[in-house]
């Protein structure tokens, strides 16, 4: 369930990788964050941002080149 939208359509680079850094920075571990952005950089962008900082990163391409990403903060398990 996604818990906070970013629509970022009409910003070009850096803004959305920017934008998705900052809201993924105020999320709860628990907290799904959905991206709408139409610069094709943020293809490249976000998902290199999200393996930096370990969160997980699903892009979805839609028509008319809009670019939906699902981003979360991945829960690191310890085994015993």
């Amino acid at each position: 369930m996604v818990s906070l939208r970013l629509d970022l359509t009409g910003h070009l680079c850096p803004i959305p990788v920017h934008e998705t850094r900052r809201a993924m920075g105020q999320c709860s571990d628990d907290d799904v964050l959905e991206v709408i952005s139409d610069d094709p950089e943020s293809l490249h962008d976000i998902p290199a941002l999200c393996e930096r900082k370990g969160y997980d990163c699903h892009v979805h391409r839609e028509s008319e080149g809009i670019f939906t990403f699902i981003v979360s903060k991945l829960k690191t398990r310890v085994d015993s």
